[in-house]
């Protein structure tokens, strides 16, 4: 049996399968709720449901505790409709929701930008489109139909129409099936198989809101494909990064960044190290870096902040720029990098 899952302020409504979860129910209908990981580990989907009832999937109590089920909030990558439900959610999106495409995508070039870190340019079809928004993923469909997701660390302009082309910013992992082959094994003209956009996080331009970027590790590729949409659009709200690492080489594309804060009178740049050590010579900001926001800006309650990286980083800058910061919570907007670790927790 079917059930309608109606969406408010926005009044959208669609359908729900037997046995699916109401993100990939709308997913597949066009309605672009928000969400990050899919896979119950992140949170990014929480919303409150006013009507209705639904049985959760396997997921982590970071993402949803049992006191926020019993307040009525829901995720909805792994809630599954009992009864018609009504559900809260501010972020619902319609013409911003691009179709979701499986295509061939061919390896062109591999460059190491750190010694952890893998540059993957991947050649899309010319004739299949991919559309997207600044910010968003792409999911990797390996041969045993496992799947890998990273973030386009390009902007949608950059796209040449004859021959289509997205970055990737790849970590190694230790013991990782996908990223091993990456750094170990991969070669040019590969041809691997993948499948998006997902995700929600890109720039919100109906806002002339201050804007405060957070990067942790490669959490800087969807930021970087952020400001080069800011430039190309001309946009000149005031916009902060601030980019972290253990060490400064963790910051790969730092040259890049502070040529982009010369051509863009509005950004600035915060690059802040956690474990430096003395052979780096660092004299600039050390510490965890969702916390110097917190330093610089004690008062969030006229910003928006755009998050990427580690669980923890995320999840902590969200905790605390609301808590102590005044940021409204809606105006909190992530991507937390989940590894298949986190998600191997949220099924057990």
């Amino acid at each position: 049996m079917s059930f309608t899952i109606t969406v408010q302020p926005s009044g959208r409504s669609f359908s729900s399968e037997p046995g699916e979860a109401i993100l990939a129910a709308g997913i597949r209908q066009g309605v672009g709720l928000p969400y990050g990981c899919k896979d119950g580990a992140c949170g990014s989907c929480k919303c409150r449901m006013l009507e209705g009832s639904v049985v959760h999937g396997p997921h982590q109590t970071k993402a949803l505790s049992a006191e926020e089920e019993a307040q009525g909030l829901i995720l909805t990558c792994c809630g599954v409709p009992q009864t018609d439900v009504l559900l809260e959610s501010r972020q619902v999106t319609s013409a911003d929701a691009f179709p979701i495409r499986k295509m061939p995508a061919r390896v062109i070039a591999l460059q190491k930008l750190s010694h952890d870190v893998m540059h993957v340019r991947l050649q899309l079809p010319a004739n299949d489109t991919l559309r997207f928004h600044a910010g968003q993923y792409i999911e990797f469909i390996l041969r045993d139909g496992a799947r890998r997701s990273y973030s386009m660390a390009n902007a949608p302009h950059t796209l040449d129409a004859a021959a289509p082309a997205v970055d990737l910013h790849i970590r190694h992992m230790a013991g990782g099936k996908f990223t091993q082959h990456v750094f170990s094994a991969m070669k040019e003209k590969e041809i691997l198989r993948v499948e998006g956009p997902y995700g929600s996080f890109w720039l919100r331009e109906d806002s002339a809101k201050p804007i405060v970027l957070l990067a942790s590790g490669t959490g800087f590729a969807p930021i970087k494909a952020l400001i080069e949409h800011m430039q190309h659009k001309g946009i000149a709200r005031p916009a902060v990064l601030y980019w972290g690492g253990r060490r400064p080489p963790d910051l790969y594309l730092n040259d890049w960044v502070q040529a982009r804060v010369a051509e863009m009178p509005n950004l600035r740049y915060v690059p802040v190290i956690s474990d430096a050590l003395p052979e780096d010579a660092w004299s600039g900001r050390t510490g965890f870096v969702h916390k110097a926001v917190l330093q610089d800006f004690p008062d969030l309650s006229g910003h928006q902040v755009y998050a990427c990286g580690a669980p923890i980083v995320v999840d902590s800058a969200r905790a605390e720029y609301t808590s102590l910061g005044g940021l409204p919570a809606d105006e909190f907007y992530a991507d937390s990098f989940t590894t298949e670790a986190d998600k191997a927790r949220a099924a057990a």
